[in-house]
């Protein structure tokens, strides 16, 4: 559970039960109470944690989170100590809607995470992040969300950057944004549940879920710290933040006020902040990062060659085309086709003979590669995406490929008898959000 456990389980009198003892001798909100229980094995991967899953996924859990320790290490010197004793690691089901869940001492993982070559690790880093970053430090109420999940994202992508370099990190920061404009695409410009700090007195903060407190927030931090003059600054701000606000629940004007009196001395900049456009002002944010754009270059030319390659000409593409490419930039290279115009099936089909894209089984790359067949209607697509959406419960990905298949006249009747065959193993989160994108909700 979200705490630390106390000794070996105890054998009860009648012989056929265990007692486990678990302790938390520090201040949690009620939403971070969690209880596991299940046919597990574990395995060490690391001084202060361990993966637990199925028997079937912890050797292969193992590999896929070993970098957890430099993870929480990198954490640390950025952040301040790890208060919390363990950071262990649960594999669910694959029903689980989320990527992770941050429960104290133990994340919860989604199996779409094992892509068998750590690609998709960084999402432990976004849940260790919130050891302080939501678990030390929370939002008073959902309304001021990006307290926990811009400052998260922020931060991730800080640890991100000290292990893999800064143009990694702006790399990553790049995809979150089109993630997000796509979101504001799909919600409306003026939508007020697009704001960073949203109305929640007459919306279930369940439907009110989405990508912008993750990446309007991370954004309007990315700002602050060019504002006030770099990492060198503000990320001494960050650790005094956590230490001044530990154990407790804080709403968006404190954050205000704290950053104000710890920059006084810089009022010239800090004037400049238009704080309720920040925070009260639907669509996208009103500041775009200088991103560094380097590994995204190469992403951008050949998504350039694809669209202007002439389908009556000899197909010039290959498998070396992606032979560097980091998964990372093989879903940005994705990620710009979903932006362009649909492709013809024919280059649909030159692109699967090339990269054989069918066969990944990286999560993120296989989504955005059904997506983009289905946006160019290549029936090549329907099973797969079927697929997709009846073997795991992630919303991140179940959204978007019910919204495609609905949107396709052809496969409506697909994705409807497919939600209604697949509703009784779904949580019940993932199946409010389909209603609504399926047009089924009352």
């Amino acid at each position: 559970m979200s705490a630390v456990p106390q000794g070996e389980p105890e054998l009860l009198a009648n012989g056929d039960k265990k007692k486990y003892k678990f302790v938390q001798k520090i201040p949690i909100q009620s939403y971070l109470i969690a209880i596991a229980i299940g046919k597990l094995e574990s395995r060490r991967i690391g001084p202060r944690s361990h993966v637990w899953s199925e028997k079937e996924f912890v050797e292969q859990a193992a590999f896929e989170f070993s970098q957890t320790e430099e993870m929480l290490q990198t954490a640390e010197d950025l952040n301040g100590p790890y208060v919390w004793g363990i950071y262990d690691i649960l594999v669910l089901p694959p029903s689980f809607p989320y990527g992770g869940m941050e429960n104290p001492c133990l994340t919860f993982a989604t199996p779409t995470l094992l892509a068998g070559d750590k690609s998709l690790a960084n999402v432990i880093a976004h849940e260790i992040a919130h050891s302080w970053t939501g678990n030390l430090v929370t939002n008073k109420n959902f309304e001021h969300f990006w307290l926990n999940e811009g400052f998260t994202v922020f931060a991730e992508r800080k640890i991100l950057g000290r292990m893999s370099g800064e143009p990694m990190r702006h790399f990553d920061a790049l995809g979150g944004w089109k993630e997000l404009q796509y979101t504001i695409d799909v919600m409306g410009q003026d939508n007020p549940l697009t704001n960073l700090v949203v109305d929640l007195s007459t919306v279930d903060p369940d439907d009110a879920f989405s990508k912008v407190p993750y990446e309007k927030g991370s954004t309007f931090l990315w700002y602050l710290e060019d504002l006030v003059g770099g990492a060198l600054k503000f990320e001494p701000f960050l650790k005094s933040y956590y230490e001044h606000f530990k154990f407790q629940a804080i709403d968006s004007n404190q954050f205000r006020t704290y950053f104000l009196d710890y920059f006084k001395d810089e009022n010239e900049k800090t004037n400049q902040i238009q704080w309720d456009a920040w925070f009260n002002t639907p669509g996208m944010p009103i500041y775009r990062p200088s991103f560094d754009e380097s590994l995204a270059k190469v992403c951008q030319e050949l998504k350039d060659k694809w669209i202007q390659w002439n389908e009556s000409t000899p197909s010039p593409f290959k498998a070396d085309d992606l032979k560097s490419f980091l998964a990372a930039q093989k879903e940005e290279f994705l990620a710009l086709l979903m932006l362009e115009d649909p492709l013809s099936v024919k280059k649909l089909e030159t692109m699967e003979a090339a990269y054989h894209l069918n066969d990944v089984n990286n999560c993120e790359i296989r989504y955005l590669w059904i997506r983009l067949g289905l946006k160019g209607k290549w029936t090549n697509a329907i099973p797969r995406a079927v697929q997709m959406v009846t073997e795991q419960g992630r919303m991140k990905y179940l959204r978007p490929l019910y919204r495609d298949l609905y949107a396709w006249e052809e496969t409506r009747t697909t994705a409807l008898k497919t939600f209604e065959a697949n509703k009784p193993n779904m949580m019940k989160v993932a199946i409010q959000g389909l209603e609504h994108d399926l047009k089924l909700a009352k």
